[in-house]
């Protein structure tokens, strides 16, 4: 009990200090919690779980999400699940709408709340990895006494956003540990494994929203996170991922403007009539190349004589 009490006294004299909310997250988010949300650190509280209807409506709004994540969601789980760990996949709101977890651990793990159907948000549960990654969004560690509620500080948690095919916030992906020999290594482990995921869970949203799309990695990007272009037969632009339009300056008025991928890459620009000689000199190279090199094939494939093929392979240097 007097752990509570001292942890209690610790979240309300931090969050006074001004001056510690400004030069500590964490300390910004206790602060938040206490005026914003109106949470009391003592308080004994339970996530808030929703109703089987509202469950099944909240799954049902993220079923791409849940779709693209399952796989990555198992090979995690495979990864951290024997060292006491469960994952909980969340919308945008902290709703947990995917768990992966050991059986024999699934007992201390719905008490603690860390069950589908139940909301992490900070506004629900106060300081917390879900929580606060999506209220800050950004990935986060909240390793015990950093939560709000004195009932969690048992708990140590490591969360990193996802975001969907326009760059905005979507979902977060959650591991947890109530184990008492954690130690900062093992956090920065898993913090690793769960950001790792994260991102290959948002290339996978990415890429199932353009079906058929061509994709280009930005080149120097200067982000970990994944700077993708899909772009259509044409070549012109047809979504970013967030971590492409920070280092292209690209929004969804520029890319629904039509916005060539050259032009988006800043590459070196050709006169107008030069675009239409590569753009012809790709077309044959493309025939050549499906036929194997045959000639004949290729004409017919482009709907031309060989000997039209053969003056226009002269004329650009393909012979």
């Amino acid at each position: 009990m007097q752990h509570i009490v001292q942890h209690a006294e610790q979240v309300y004299s931090a969050a006074h200090q001004k001056s510690a909310a400004a030069s500590s997250p964490i300390v910004a988010s206790w602060r938040r919690c206490m005026t914003m949300h109106r949470l009391a650190p003592e308080e004994k509280r339970a996530p808030l779980r929703l109703t089987e209807e509202e469950f099944r409506l909240a799954r049902e709004a993220s079923g791409r999400l849940i779709a693209e994540a399952a796989d990555e969601l198992d090979r995690l789980f495979l990864t951290v699940g024997k060292a006491g760990c469960c994952l909980l996949l969340t919308d945008r709101n902290g709703i947990a709408l995917e768990r992966r977890g050991a059986r024999g651990d699934d007992a201390d793990f719905s008490n603690a709340g860390l069950w589908t159907g139940a909301v992490w948000s900070e506004a629900s549960m106060g300081t917390n990895g879900i929580g606060t990654a999506i209220a800050d969004e950004r990935a986060v560690t909240i390793y015990r006494d950093q939560h709000f509620f004195s009932a969690n500080i048992n708990l140590s948690c490591t969360t990193a956003p996802i975001r969907d095919h326009r760059g905005q916030l979507a979902a977060a992906l959650d591991i947890s540990t109530a184990r008492e020999d954690v130690n900062d290594l093992t956090i920065t482990i898993l913090s690793q494994a769960v950001k790792d995921a994260a991102m290959r869970i948002e290339t996978n949203l990415f890429r199932s929203a353009y079906p058929g799309a061509r994709f280009l990695m930005v080149p120097e990007a200067g982000s970990a996170a994944p700077a993708l272009l899909a772009v259509d037969r044409d070549d012109i632009v047809l979504g970013a991922t967030r971590a492409a339009r920070l280092a292209l300056k690209l929004d969804d008025v520029r890319i629904a403007a039509g916005l060539a991928a050259a032009d988006a890459l800043r590459e070196e620009r050709s006169p107008p009539e030069g675009d239409l000689v590569e753009a012809e000199r790709a077309a044959l190279r493309r025939a050549l190349a499906r036929s194997n090199g045959n000639v004949s094939q290729a004409a017919i494939a482009l709907g031309m004589s060989r000997a039209t093929l053969h003056r226009k392979m002269r004329k650009l240097n393909l012979h």
